[in-house]
C-alpha cells in the first residue's frame, strides 16, 4: 500500500467534495510502523504528487520528502499520540461546521447517523493560533477519547478515523449534522435527544454487526 498515494487522492477529494477551498486544510495517515504521511504546506491539492508528501516519525524526524510539512503537523502528531486507534486525520473548513466553530458551540448527536459516526458530541476547542502547540493541545482536549471530530474555534474541523475512508465519513456526517442543527435552530425548535442507551446500542451495532463479514 502506497500511503503517499492515499494522501494525494484524499487531497483532491477534500477539494472536490467541498471540504475546503484553495490550499487550506490538511491530511495525514499513519502506517503500521507508526510513520506519519502528511500533506505539504500551502500546495495546490490538484497538482500535489506523491513526491510532495512528507513522511516523518512521531518525533517529527523527516524520513522522506523535501517539502515543508503542513503547519498543523504538531496537531496531527498530538492526536496520534493521544488516540492509538486513529490512523487518519482530515482537517476541513466546510461552511456549516465553520458556523459552529466561529460561535464556539458544540454539535450534539441529534441523528442516528451522527450517533453512529461521530462517537460523541462535537465540541469546539479553545482558540489557538494556527500551527501552535496550544492549538494542538486544545484539539486533543476537545476530541477526548470518544469523539471522532472536534471544531477549532474560528478555524475549522478535525475529523479522525481508523483509516482514510472512515475519517472522510466522519467529515461528511459532521457537515450534515451541522447543517441539520443550524436549520433546527433557525426554525426556533429544539431537537429530540437520543438516549445514551440507544446511542451506545447503535455504536455497538456499527462496530460489530453492520455490513458484510470480512
Amino acid at each position: 500500500m502506497d500511503y503517499r498515494e492515499i494522501i494525494v487522492t484524499a487531497g483532491k477529494k477534500l477539494i472536490h467534495e467541498g471540504f475546503t477551498i484553495e490550499t487550506w486544510g490538511n491530511i495525514s495517515v499513519r502506517d503500521e510502523a507508526g510513520l506519519v504521511y502528511i500533506t505539504p504546506s500551502g500546495m495546490d491539492y490538484e497538482t500535489c504528487t506523491v513526491d510532495d508528501v512528507v513522511v516523518m516519525k512521531p518525533d517529527k524526524t523527516v524520513v522522506s520528502g523535501a517539502r515543508r510539512p503542513s503547519i498543523e503537523t504538531d496537531l496531527h502528531l498530538a492526536v496520534y499520540a493521544a488516540r492509538p486507534e486513529v490512523s487518519a486525520i482530515v482537517h476541513t473548513h466546510p461552511l456549516s461546521s465553520m458556523v459552529f466553530a466561529c460561535t464556539g458551540m458544540s454539535i450534539p448527536l441529534l441523528s442516528d447517523e451522527a450517533s453512529q459516526a461521530l462517537g460523541d458530541d462535537v465540541r469546539t476547542a479553545r482558540y489557538g493560533l494556527p500551527g501552535s502547540l496550544e492549538l494542538a493541545r486544545n484539539c486533543v482536549e476537545a476530541l477526548g477519547q470518544k469523539s471522532n471530530a472536534c471544531l477549532l474555534q474560528s478555524h475549522g474541523a478535525v475529523c479522525v478515523g481508523k483509516n482514510m475512508p472512515a475519517a472522510f465519513t466522519v467529515a461528511k456526517v459532521l457537515e450534515m449534522t451541522a447543517e441539520l442543527y443550524y436549520r433546527i435552530r433557525v426554525m426556533g425548535k429544539s431537537y429530540i435527544p437520543i438516549s445514551e442507551e440507544n446511542i451506545a446500542a447503535m455504536q455497538e451495532f456499527v462496530a460489530h454487526s453492520y455490513g458484510q463479514p470480512k
